[in-house]
């Protein structure tokens, strides 16, 4: 899957791992450097369904993120991306296709969704 990053400081911390140590720590780092590699190895969102399963634990938010997802790094903090990939929901007749859909993502932060 095609992974990319619109900020410049979450773009740093996913192409160098000095920085991203620098930035968040080493525990994060090594969660964040293993989450990216897994969405980037992936051919669409749907190689981590269905939602919640597996240490990624990817599930999309709902409310005011909807359209948003999330992959859990390290308690409480979530890597959180959306789709750029274009879609058209309506041609799709249930979650798992238009996840199946998703080959493109752009990472939108790093932050405590609880909180």
């Amino acid at each position: 899957m095609e992974v990319s990053a619109g900020d410049n400081k979450l773009r740093t911390a996913i192409e160098d791992q000095a920085a991203c140590k620098r930035q968040y720590g080493m525990d994060m780092s090594k969660k964040i450097a293993l989450r990216i590699a897994a969405l980037q190895a992936a051919e669409s969102l749907a190689d981590f369904w269905p939602p919640k399963s597996g240490p990624e634990r990817c599930h999309e938010l709902k409310g005011e993120r909807e359209g948003t997802f999330s992959v859990d790094l390290k308690h409480p903090y979530r890597l959180l991306f959306k789709s750029t990939t274009p879609e058209n929901a309506s041609s799709f007749s249930d979650d798992r296709q238009r996840w199946r859909s998703i080959t493109a993502i752009e990472i939108l932060e790093i932050e405590d969704t609880h909180g």
